[in-house]
């Protein structure tokens, strides 16, 4: 990193603003175009100035372009994280400043919160038909054998399942848990979790509305936590992770099941995908970053998708303060 750059690249207000919301987040270029009030190319001038500087990279996905910030205030190199804590005490310190940046939060809340609505609007017109559609992410039978040898002969103790859907995966495991609990955002999906379910012992299993960003439960309440074809649907897989690490308990283990790393944009449009899946190495980074330890994952070849599987262990302590605070930040 060189001073010249660096400084040159903070010399603008809109690339401050720019940092100020990667501080607490990845973020889609247009979605900063949106917040920023700019247009696409313009913003993709300042993100390539950051990017030249070091304070900020890119990750291709599909069509569309994310930016992550490369500089935090306890990390390396020393300039970077110097500028991280600069922009962080003006934010602080310069009024103007401050309120630019929380309404900029603000706009991307707004943006984000109508994506959500849409989102809930296709789970409700298709669920009826959600486990006809979650097929075209792979056939069941494949992918419901390989996790269950990826969890070996593990007892599940309490699990908690994100995103239930209809229920399948809850069903399938819950000779294996103690008790499991069926979480989903969609009161319709929900309600055909519940018929599906309703042969299992009332204190077998436990239905509950909620949000994967902000889960109804005290730390350490898990024994194993379950996303399947989940996590895809998330704007911030690491506000969703920490979330998850949040309640599982020490030793503990995490399931992903999605899809790789893909380029099928239609998917965003079509299905609500707000991620075209996930590497590997993102994963790995997205599951340490909330407190995990990873294993190596199972790969399940399809024909134009590929499944998944990532499982990790829970750390005995986890770094979840930073994420945590992405989360707070926004109104």
């Amino acid at each position: 990193m060189k001073i010249d750059p660096l400084l040159r690249a903070l010399s603008e207000p809109t690339r401050l603003r720019i940092m100020r919301l990667l501080a607490h987040m990845e973020l889609a270029v247009g979605e900063l175009a949106q917040v920023l009030g700019q247009s696409q190319p313009r913003v993709s001038r300042h993100v390539k100035i950051l990017c030249d500087a070091g304070l900020a990279q890119r990750r291709k996905e599909g069509s569309w372009v994310f930016l992550r910030t490369a500089v935090k205030e306890k990390s390396e190199p020393p300039m970077g994280a110097a500028a991280a804590q600069l922009l962080t005490v003006a934010e602080r310190d310069d009024p103007a400043f401050s309120a630019r940046c929380a309404e900029d939060r603000r706009q991307l809340a707004a943006i984000r919160d109508a994506r959500e609505v849409s989102a809930q609007n296709y789970f409700a017109v298709h669920a009826e038909e959600w486990d006809t559609l979650r097929q075209l992410h792979g056939a069941d039978g494949p992918v419901e054998n390989a996790l269950l040898a990826a969890f070996g002969r593990e007892k599940l103790g309490a699990l908690l399942d994100v995103g239930t859907g209809t229920g399948r995966m809850a069903e399938l495991l819950a000779a294996r848990a103690r008790h499991v609990t069926a979480l989903d955002k969609s009161p319709d999906m929900l309600r055909i979790a519940r018929a599906r379910l309703q042969s299992l012992p009332a204190d077998k299993v436990s239905l509950v509305q909620g949000d994967f960003t902000s889960l109804p439960f005290s730390a350490a309440d898990f024994d194993t936590v379950l996303f399947h074809q989940v996590l895809h649907y998330a704007q911030d897989p690491g506000i969703v992770l920490a979330e998850a690490a949040r309640v599982t308990r020490e030793g503990g283990r995490i399931a992903v099941v999605d899809l790789a790393a893909h380029e099928r944009e239609e998917l965003r449009e079509r299905h609500a995908h707000a991620r075209l899946g996930f590497s590997d190495e993102q994963m790995a980074a997205l599951l340490t970053e909330a407190g995990f330890a990873p294993e190596l994952p199972t790969i399940l070849p399809g024909d134009p998708l590929t499944v998944k599987i990532w499982t990790a262990r829970r750390l005995p302590t986890a770094p979840l303060s930073e994420i945590q605070d992405r989360k707070t930040e926004l109104p």
